[in-house]
């Protein structure tokens, strides 16, 4: 393993001359989803110029397994700086279509597109805290001891003895803010090698874009490494560590004066449609978040509903700050790490803003447990 890592930094260094070449073509990075809306991919063509807006870039043709190998196409949706080949090259974020430009199953963009453009008129925002852990090429999680977890139960941590892959976390940021990614923070989470970005606040599908391009933007960086960011809600067996994808919600009313009593309707909206979320909130129907929502390592039960003011055990969060200004947002704390971020923004956006849950509907499931 060492021998590899020799090798990747030489690798390194050998590139840097050839991106010092001068050209006056533009790369352009195209990035997408898999079907299943877990994985990433991408392709890099060239420009004859720098595009000055995301109509200066073409549509593109790709192949998508969808049980066998189909042609799809690639329309291209957000621009971004490319932080690994430097200006003038960009980075395109891209709706996946078939090939007669008709929506396809699985392109979950468009179909939250749509629904943020129908709640428009209340301002929706969201903010995304994604968590996710370092593993080496061996699979064994980054920097650990031979004699195992180094679990420090607290967040934020600093010492080598405590975190392992601060250099990783930096660099992604700086790469980020270089992108043009809404990234606005990032810290050490409980397990010695666990980091988390946050990304937001933004507005309709924007969270959403920005938060999949700092995913692609957290790999490549880990790629420069020689290490792998696992997204997993899960990454070890046991209570120790889970790895979520907390998301903050509000609308203009909410963070407007006397905005808590619309948090407080919203969560209870929330409580008649819990299992409904959770079964969009990781992709696998809940199988990653049932593993995950144990009640253990500041996550709530998978089977219960709860929300509290400033506790983190809870499925539902109001920020102690909120609940003293009387305004503002509210945390769910339910979707894992994995989860693919255009469906939980529809979910919140549809249950909170479209849906009218009636007074008879009160199953076990809308019963909120007070935390």
């Amino acid at each position: 393993m060492t021998v590899l890592y020799e090798s990747l930094s030489f690798h390194k260094t050998v590139r840097k001359h050839y991106l010092s070449l001068a050209v006056t073509e533009c790369q352009v990075t195209y990035i997408w989803t898999d079907k299943a809306g877990e994985d990433l991919q991408c392709k890099t063509r060239t420009l004859d110029k720098e595009p000055t807006g995301i109509r200066d870039i073409p549509e593109w043709s790709a192949t998508w397994m969808n049980g066998n190998l189909i042609e799809v196409t690639l329309v291209p949706v957000r621009m971004f700086r490319d932080p690994f080949t430097l200006d003038p090259n960009k980075l395109v974020l891209c709706e996946v279509l078939d090939s007669n430009l008709v929506d396809i199953g699985g392109n979950q963009r468009s179909q939250c597109a749509k629904v943020m453009e129908d709640v428009k008129e209340f301002q929706p925002w969201f903010g995304m805290e994604q968590e996710y852990t370092l593993f080496g090429l061996d699979g064994q999680p980054f920097g650990w001891p031979p004699q195992g977890c180094l679990f420090n139960g607290v967040n934020c941590a600093v010492g080598i003895n405590k975190v392992f892959g601060r250099d990783i976390c930096i660099c992604h940021y700086r790469a980020c803010l270089y992108a043009g990614v809404k990234i606005c923070g990032t810290n050490a989470e409980s397990l010695a090698s666990q980091w988390e970005f946050q990304v937001g606040p933004g507005e309709g599908i924007e969270t959403g874009d920005h938060l999949w391009v700092a995913r692609y933007i957290l790999h490549r960086v880990c790629e420069d490494f020689g290490v792998v960011a696992s997204l997993e809600a899960k990454p070890f067996k046991g209570n120790d560590g889970a790895s979520g994808c907390h998301t903050n919600f509000s609308t203009e009313a909410m963070r407007s004066e006397g905005g808590l009593q619309f948090i407080e309707e919203a969560i209870r909206r929330l409580s008649k449609r819990h299992s409904q979320h959770l079964r969009v909130y990781d992709p696998h129907d809940g199988a990653d978040n049932m593993s995950r929502l144990t009640g253990q390592s500041f996550t709530s039960s998978f089977h219960v509903f709860s929300t509290a003011t400033a506790c983190r055990n809870v499925s539902v969060r109001i920020p102690g700050h909120v609940n003293r200004r009387g305004c503002g947002y509210f945390e769910d704390r339910r979707p894992a790490a994995n989860c693919d971020p255009y469906l939980v923004m529809r979910a919140l956006v549809e249950t909170c803003l479209l849906e009218t849950p009636g007074e008879d509907d009160d199953d076990d499931e809308g019963k909120i447990m007070a935390a």
